[in-house]
C-alpha cells in the first residue's frame, strides 16, 4: 500500500489553487491529483513526494486533511491494461470504494484503488504477475 492524501475543500472558486499553492509552499511535489465534488464540497486525492508532511502543512493552513493508505498497481498502458487488474480484483472479491489512473509513460500506467479492508490483496497481485507500487517508488518516506 501507498499512503494518499485526501483532502475536503469548500466547493467555492480558488479553493482549490489554494491548496495546492499550501503545498507548494511546504516544498512538497504532487505527482497525481484527482478531485471528485459535490454541490456542497470536494474532495480531492494526491500523490506526493511526502504525504504526512503535506497533511500537516494542509491542516496547518486550516484544510482537513488525512492520509489515506491505498493499493497502486502498474499496468501496461494500452487499451484493457485497466480491466484486466479489475476482472483479478474481482475474482478476489475485493471490495474497491474509488479509484483513479494516470499514465507514467507510453508504457506504463499507473491504477489508484481503495480497496475495502487490507486482506493481502498486495501479496495475490504479485503472485498473479502484477506488479503492486512500493511507496518509494512515489515519494520519500516521511
Amino acid at each position: 500500500m501507498i499512503s494518499q492524501l485526501t483532502v475536503f475543500l469548500e466547493n467555492e472558486k480558488g479553493r482549490l489553487a489554494a491548496a495546492c499553492q499550501t503545498v507548494a509552499d511546504a516544498g512538497i511535489n504532487m505527482h497525481a491529483l484527482n478531485l471528485a465534488d459535490t454541490a456542497d464540497f470536494g474532495v480531492v486525492r494526491m500523490l506526493t513526494d511526502t504525504p504526512e508532511a503535506a497533511a500537516e502543512a494542509l491542516r496547518a493552513a486550516g484544510y482537513r486533511a488525512a492520509v489515506t493508505p491505498v493499493l497502486a498497481v502498474r499496468v501496461p498502458n494500452v487499451p484493457g491494461g485497466l480491466a484486466k487488474l479489475l476482472a483479478f480484483m474481482d475474482e478476489q472479491e475485493a471490495n474497491i470504494e474509488y479509484g483513479y489512473c494516470f499514465s507514467v509513460n507510453a508504457d506504463v500506467a499507473i491504477d489508484v484503488l481503495k480497496v475495502d479492508g487490507d486482506s493481502g490483496i498486495e501479496q495475490e497481485l504479485t503472485a498473479a504477475g502484477f506488479e503492486p507500487v512500493r511507496p518509494e517508488d512515489i515519494y520519500d518516506l516521511d
